[in-house]
């Protein structure tokens, strides 16, 4: 590809050589450079890739993208921008001849519920004949096949690529979760957004190698809204009228509120054969009885979300009403019906502030026993394990305390920092290491009425110990334990367990 067709609208200097000699392909890792690759010299956190343009250049480089300027042999046409990560952006959407214009790009930002809706929002144009890529937490799906996520916005190199797959596999749209990290990245730089959805704002992701406040964190989240064409927001949130404020898109509404778009109304729990829901009247722009299988009032916010798309886009109301009853998303309070007497889920909430959020929906619902399922990962904050402690000594009714992710610690340390949290609490409590053994104990004892929630994996699959991921999928375990225990029929229900 000739250079210049990738520079097209992106501020440049030549520092040296030509913009119009042809390249192979792009780079960001030196280690992969092959002859003829254009390579971008990204300044990380941990390493800066201008310290490599020796080796790159002798590898045979046609092309350096660099912030600053560099030493290398004259036959290397040396690039000079202001940014390099969002050069790459751009670039990157250009070598992969702009996939983003080709689709429907409907990126969704906030704290909670971003993943969920994508799902939702998948599953309805999917049903309308819109086939939909899903780029977020858990997977990438292009099209063809469902690729393991490292990160929740995918730095923009492979953000492109992953879009021109989808392009290529006939893909009409996408629905992707956009993280504050990818916008302040500038990983989604050259993203031809049609839709941006704002869901919520708490404080979150504040810290080392993140960001240094609430407001900076905000006001990454607002940047979405100055890159889409049509925002969709959460008015029944604190920060929706900032997110509006600084938006310079169209504007569409959702939440409670009288003068919302898309209003939910009338809004009742309601509890069946061991399945916890909400359901609602949508008002405004659309009419309907909506009801979803998923719990909480978080649910009608995601629900709302979803449906707002899904209306700009022309799904039908039934095909609106029909998957959201049906919609699972895995390990999002994701219910595993293995008995009408109670209610089994398994949920990713992995710090107090999810904990606490999932519970009080979850104690809405007036269980007769309300338990979580927890630990903590290892080397992480020792202070999230207390806090977590606290939150379910202080919230449930009884807390199984277990093992998550040690890494390169002591599962048993790790559970004595969380039972340092529950201590400061009435609440009553059991430690068991396994996290198996503490599953079949949660089965094993629960009552009818009880809901119980398996925290903190989610949808991951694996416990990582000393650097080794061990495979270890919860819904695997239920499935062992139930057969162990000589059931047969894993939706059924065995009395002999609530005596």
């Amino acid at each position: 590809m000739k250079l210049s067709e990738v520079l097209q609208g992106l501020k440049f200097e030549v520092l040296q050589g030509s913009t119009g000699i042809s390249f192979h392909d792009i780079r960001n890792d030196s280690r992969k450079v092959q002859p003829g690759d254009l390579f971008f010299c990204i300044s990380g956190a941990v390493s800066d890739g201008h310290k490599y343009v020796q080796d790159v250049a002798e590898k045979g480089a046609a092309v350096i993208v660099v912030e600053k300027p560099v030493a290398v042999p004259d036959t290397v046409t040396v690039i000079r921008v202001e940014n390099t990560r969002y050069a790459m952006g751009m670039i990157s959407s250009a070598f992969y001849g702009k996939p983003s214009e080709k689709l429907k790009v409907i990126g969704l930002t906030g704290t909670k519920g971003k993943t969920t809706t994508t799902y939702m929002i998948r599953e309805m144009l999917e049903r309308s004949g819109i086939k939909t890529g899903l780029i977020g937490t858990i997977e990438i799906m292009d099209g063809k096949q469902r690729i393991p996520a490292n990160n929740t916005t995918p730095e923009s190199m492979l953000l492109h690529k992953y879009l021109r797959d989808m392009v290529d596999n006939g893909c009409q749209a996408v629905v992707m979760e956009v993280s504050s990290q990818g916008l302040m990245l500038d990983r989604v730089a050259g993203v031809a957004f049609d839709y941006g959805i704002f869901t919520n704002l708490s404080k979150d992701h504040i810290g080392p190698n993140e960001h240094a406040s609430f407001e900076e964190y905000r006001d990454w989240k607002a940047k979405l809204f100055t890159l889409c064409k049509t925002g969709i927001f959460n008015v029944d949130d604190a920060n929706a009228g900032y997110m509006m404020e600084h938006a310079t898109c169209e504007k569409v509404t959702y939440g409670e509120q009288a003068d919302a778009d898309y209003r939910a109304q009338d809004v009742e729990l309601y509890r069946e054969k061991g399945v916890l829901g909400i359901q609602y009247t949508l008002c405004g722009k659309l009419e309907a009885k909506i009801v979803v299988d998923l719990p909480g009032e978080f649910s009608v916010h995601n629900s709302l979300a979803a449906i707002a798309v899904a209306d700009l886009l022309q799904v039908s109301v039934a095909d609106i009403q029909n998957i959201l009853k049906e919609v699972k998303v895995r390990g999002r309070v994701e219910m595993i019906p293995i008995s009408d007497a109670f209610t089994l889920m398994i949920d990713y909430a992995h710090n107090a502030m999810a904990l606490e959020s999932l519970l009080t929906a979850l104690r809405a619902y007036n269980p007769k026993r309300l338990i979580p399922l927890f630990g903590c990962g290892g080397n992480r904050s020792r202070d999230r394990r207390f806090e977590m402690g606290e939150v379910s000594g202080t919230m449930a009714d009884f807390t199984i305390i277990t093992s998550d992710n040690p890494r390169d610690e002591e599962p048993l340390a790790i559970m004595d920092d969380i039972e340092t949290g529950m201590k400061k609490t009435t609440g009553a409590y059991v430690k068991i290491a396994d996290r198996k053994e503490a599953i079949r104990y949660a089965i094993l004892h629960a009552k009818e009425g009880d809901v119980v929630v398996l925290a903190g994996k989610g949808h991951e699959d694996y416990q990582e110990i000393h650097g080794v991921k061990h495979h270890m999928d919860e819904r695997e375990l239920i499935c062992e334990i139930l057969e162990e225990e000589d059931v047969t029929d894993i939706c059924g229900y065995n009395n002999r367990y609530f005596a």
